[in-house]
């Protein structure tokens, strides 16, 4: 009897051993994912601001950056060369990197909070509406304010409008996802409806801005809009990461999540109200990205499977990798003519996500 008590404690012992290798060697394996998302992502950006229309040596644009940043150390270059670098290559690149991680983010949180695999703000109308608020400042004649101050602000405030709709709408339905999908699908139909009457009526000579901002861009990068783009991209993605532990509980369940004390209605709209003005903030300044919120997390889910922490955080690191390597390809493509980047990540974004799917086993998420 003691031989058998011994026995099993011994097994008892070894599983619990072989379960906690098995999670060690899981968390290492995403911190090894996520240093080499950051390692591509440096590569990335070293190599961004050194090739563009405008030719120049890869020792010039690392010495224009070098001698912004200690100015009393190296010296500067002369010509051009110096504006193009640090007034639009960097804060583009920049620029880049924050959008790409924010739009990612946001479609992290929204397929598990909505249980659809196809989920992202986009799905939610956010990306039309505020394609509907930039086409209607474009056809004011930009009477709202001072050029494209106006397109940002109308297109900010018509994501809001989305943005307020659905969370009254989640509250009166008590949040279900099945509700504030069909919602948001409603109102994107809604709204391009809204933006085809504008193209159609629209003045010619603002026909082509109208198009080439609905197909998005990063050329509204200045240092003055990053400061606003990274403060609402560091506030928004801390306070999802946040909860990325409540989004654990609720993935098991709302049973499961209610039984650990969470407040599952609270939650899941405090989630969509994040995600969705954080998309909400980027599209004012850059147009209508698609693709990066529905990729950036199945590439990261493929790999990171599990705890929606490494998983939010990891999206944020792919998108914004995806983000800066297709305005690379937009700004070379065809030099020097600078594509749209939202082409880009279609023609990227469609291929790769099309392969996700016959990866994908049948009914898996």
């Amino acid at each position: 009897m003691n031989e058998n008590k011994a026995i099993n404690l011994v097994e008892e012992e070894l599983a619990d051993s072989s379960i906690l290798n098995a999670y060690a060697q899981s968390k290492l394996k995403k911190k090894i994912f996520i240093f080499l998302m950051i390692l591509a992502i440096v590569l990335v950006v070293l190599l961004a601001v050194t090739i563009g229309p405008i030719e120049m040596t890869v020792k010039d644009a690392y010495q224009v950056i070098l001698h912004h940043l200690w100015p009393s150390i190296v010296e500067p270059v002369q010509g051009i060369i110096d504006g193009v670098v640090w007034k639009v290559r960097v804060p583009r690149v920049l620029t880049g990197l924050f959008v790409g991680f924010g739009l990612a983010i946001s479609g992290a949180v929204m397929q598990p909070i909505l249980r659809n695999p196809m989920a992202t703000p986009y799905t939610l109308g956010v990306s039309s509406s505020a394609g509907f608020g930039a086409a209607l400042a474009i056809l004011l004649g930009h009477r709202l304010g001072n050029g494209i101050a106006s397109i940002m602000m109308s297109a900010f405030a018509f994501s809001l409008l989305v943005v307020f709709v659905i969370a009254l709408i989640s509250k009166w339905n008590k949040a279900r996802p099945e509700v504030i999908i069909l919602t948001g699908i409603a109102l994107s139909y809604l709204f391009n409806a809204g933006i085809r009457l504008l193209q159609y009526i629209v003045d010619p000579i603002y026909t082509k801005e109208m198009v080439f901002w609905l197909a998005g861009s990063l050329y509204k990068g200045t240092w003055e809009n990053l400061s606003y783009i990274s403060l609402t991209v560091v506030i928004l993605s801390a306070l999802i990461i946040f909860k990325s532990k409540d989004l654990n509980a609720i993935c098991a369940g709302d049973e499961v999540a209610q039984s650990v004390g969470i407040d599952v209605e609270k939650t899941r709209l405090f989630l969509l109200v994040a995600a969705s003005l954080l998309t909400a903030v980027l599209v004012s300044f850059t147009g209508t990205i698609g693709f990066i919120g529905l990729v950036a997390p199945h590439i990261t889910r493929m790999v990171l499977d599990g705890d929606n922490f490494f998983v939010i955080v990891g999206s944020g690191f792919v998108g914004a990798l995806l983000l800066v390597t297709s305005d690379v390809v937009a700004m070379n493509i065809i030099a020097p003519t600078i594509l749209p980047i939202g082409v880009i990540t279609a023609f990227m974004g469609v291929p790769l996500f099309l392969y996700l799917i016959l990866k994908m086993k049948r009914g898996n998420f």
